[in-house]
């Protein structure tokens, strides 16, 4: 009997020690990925949108080196915070709710995001592939860089509002997540719905440099995450006491 106990706890361990190394990995990559911000010259100011084609031909020649780090630092490890993602998922099909729908289209908003991100990375690295090229082509893909990366924010959104359903709906005695994390999940939905006017504006607050586009936007998604890694470490802790596998 004791034998059968041990071998129905070890597959408990290993789902709960796999959250945990998914958890740090994308915490690590998060990091890496703030290297990479920090480093890419246009967002320190950010470009902005009424540039000519021969300033940002110029740009582009004069910070060619930084630009194609910032890159392909993004390409090689913005997507490894998916697994961090996918743990916020194992934890909301955890819910005591009648369906996993939730989820499942929380997965697929984030799936969505990460690719328009590599899509983003990409434009931004073709403009510096050959950056002796005609300024319009360069300002063309500068245009299709900034837009791609700030305006589409339609799955961050469907991202954040399928979790907070999620917690809301999760009425069991013990809740995966707390109620205010729904709260949080809307907070920063709302924050995020500007950014779509990036695509028609060229001056002001919701320009693809502006403070609420740019800052606002991206200051929400980095506070989000950052507080979301405690609450799902948080509740993989609970999750380790209510299956027995920690104290």
């Amino acid at each position: 009997m004791q034998i059968l106990a041990e071998a129905e706890e070890l597959p408990k361990a290993t789902n709960i020690k796999t959250q945990l190394v998914a958890l740090w990995i994308a915490a690590a990559s998060a990091l890496i990925l703030l290297v990479a911000f920090i480093a890419f010259p246009g967002f320190w100011p950010p470009m902005s949108p009424e540039l000519t084609a021969d300033q940002v031909a110029s740009f582009y020649r004069d910070h060619t080196a930084w630009i194609r780090f910032s890159m392909v630092t993004f390409n090689l490890c913005g997507i490894m915070l998916l697994p961090f993602f996918c743990v916020v998922v194992v934890q909301m099909k955890r819910m005591a709710t009648q369906s996993q729908v939730f989820a499942y289209c929380y997965l697929s908003a984030v799936v969505s995001g990460a690719t328009l991100f590599a899509l983003a990375d990409i434009f931004y690295a073709a403009a510096a592939f050959r950056p002796g090229r005609d300024p319009d082509l360069i300002l063309l893909l500068n245009d299709l860089g900034w837009m791609v990366f700030i305006a589409p924010v339609g799955m961050i959104v469907a991202q954040n509002l399928m979790l907070a359903l999620a917690v809301y709906h999760d009425n069991g005695p013990n809740p995966v997540f707390p109620r205010w994390v729904g709260h949080l999940s809307l907070l920063t939905l709302f924050a995020m719905v500007p950014s779509a006017c990036a695509v028609v504006m060229t001056n002001g607050p919701l320009a693809w440099d502006g403070p609420v586009s740019f800052w606002l936007r991206n200051g929400a998604f980095a506070t989000f995450t950052i507080v979301m890694f405690f609450v799902v470490r948080a509740a993989i802790h609970r999750q380790a006491i209510e299956e027995g596998v920690a104290r």
